[in-house]
């Protein structure tokens, strides 16, 4: 690719354009590098660590490039709907409540453009599943590692995106011993649903690695992974499955948020859409 900048023409403009608009930048695209453009690429600059100069060489291309992979592999992990009828013919459920469930408990995405299951790590959980593998986490609990390992939940640590595996990689990597892996990738949330990495047994995963790696493969992983929670968590002497087939929603939303449920109005969101579905 040649090198060009504010007021450049050319193919090379088109193409640069074209990807400016696949990643979310309003430009117009034509064979002219315009203000429009300029204002684009300065930011996509800032964002991706290289030097804010408007020009787009070797380096900018590169990045821009791979991010445009990034997202064809992100949008390629997405769910059809193929996937949204199999899992209801698979849990015995009606599509309309695949779908309402889909909608309302799922976080509308599962992976970071990046093409990273989205996560989100609990320090406080992290204390806990230390103590499981008798580990005192008194131990570590120094000031350089407050962000990834306290008593009690606090959202103040939160980073979100991307900032959630560096606090997964701190944890994990607080000791050498194994044990503090399994620890860590244990105490984060993984996926559309974020169920959590503890589960890992539960849900018939050999290891939370194996359950890590289907979380990495597509969003069917993760409805999947939320099946077997719904299909194996009691909650008031009914597994979660059985309230969402009696269209308790309710009971579903109080079993899978807990009494918080009430607040974000989950129950109501619920029943909507699934009167929504049911009517297509």
């Amino acid at each position: 690719m040649k090198t060009i900048r504010y007021r450049s023409r050319g193919a090379d403009v088109h193409y640069l354009e074209e990807i400016l608009t696949k990643l979310g930048y309003s430009v117009y695209v034509s064979n002219y590098f315009g203000r429009d453009s300029d204002r684009a690429v300065k930011d996509f600059q800032a964002k991706n660590g290289l030097v804010v100069d408007g020009i787009v060489g070797l380096k900018t291309w590169s990045k821009l490039i791979e991010a445009e992979r990034n997202l064809t592999a992100y949008n390629d992990k997405f769910l059809s709907e193929l996937d949204i009828k199999d899992f209801a013919k698979d849990f015995g459920l009606e599509i309309a409540m695949v779908k309402a469930v889909n909608e309302v408990e799922s976080r509308g995405k599962g992976f970071l453009l990046s093409g990273k299951p989205i996560i989100l790590f609990e320090g406080h959980i992290f204390w806990r599943e230390l103590e499981k593998r008798g580990i005192k986490p008194t131990q570590y609990a120094s000031q350089q590692n407050k962000d990834v390992l306290y008593k009690r939940w606090t959202k103040t640590h939160y980073r979100g995106g991307v900032g959630e595996y560096d606090r997964l990689e701190k944890a994990a990597k607080i000791s050498d011993a194994p044990a503090f892996h399994e620890a860590a990738y244990s105490s984060a949330s993984w996926g559309a649903f974020q169920i959590m990495g503890f589960h890992y047994k539960h849900l018939g995963y050999a290891s939370v690695d194996q359950f890590v790696s289907a979380m990495y493969e597509h969003e069917r992983e993760h409805l999947k992974a939320f099946g077997k929670f719904i299909e194996k968590t009691s909650f008031r002497g009914k597994k979660l499955i059985e309230w969402i087939k009696d269209k308790n929603w309710a009971r579903f939303a109080e079993g899978y948020n807990g009494p918080g449920y009430r607040k974000n109005k989950y129950d109501t969101k619920l029943k909507n859409a699934y009167t929504r579905y049911s009517s297509n």
